[in-house]
């Protein structure tokens, strides 16, 4: 039974897309992104049962619609699931060449946060005045001009 209505389900988008690019005209809509997210997998794996990614493979337009999107978004997409090498090299200073900064700058948020909760609250407060170093006062400087 779940095999009939995941077939039905199948020719039911089938039906809905159409000859349409994307199911909502010509740009692609979170719908496109929700049944895109389903249909790629179901139609790439490799399943041990293949009688639902044959009904698939039997709906034309819905392939299509996976390879356009394939091709429109991952263009590196040849059959495998991740980007191409950089063809400058292999170190790994050159993956990313941003790496040093973003990690820098990801230090500086999180401990910028982790201030801003603990001023916010209360665990850490700056108070002005008060007692001074060695458990003594602070002169005030009309005081300090008094004394000599």
């Amino acid at each position: 039974q779940l095999y009939r209505e995941a077939r039905e389900c199948l020719t039911l988008l089938s039906q809905r897309l159409g000859s349409q690019k994307f199911f909502f005209g010509d740009s692609p809509a979170s719908l496109d992104a929700l049944v895109f997210s389903r249909l790629a997998p179901l139609l790439k794996a490799k399943l041990p049962n293949g009688k639902l990614q044959q009904h698939l493979k039997s709906l034309q337009n819905l392939c299509n619609y996976c390879t356009s999107i394939l091709s429109l978004y991952f263009p590196w997409d040849g059959g495998e699931s991740r980007p191409p090498p950089h063809p400058t090299g292999s170190g790994e200073a050159e993956e990313d060449p941003h790496k040093r900064r973003n990690q820098l700058l990801s230090v500086l948020v999180g401990l910028a946060a982790m201030l801003g909760y603990a001023f916010l609250s209360g665990i850490v407060s700056i108070q002005r005045g008060g007692v001074g170093p060695a458990g003594r006062q602070p002169i005030a400087l009309e005081e300090e001009e008094e004394e000599e």
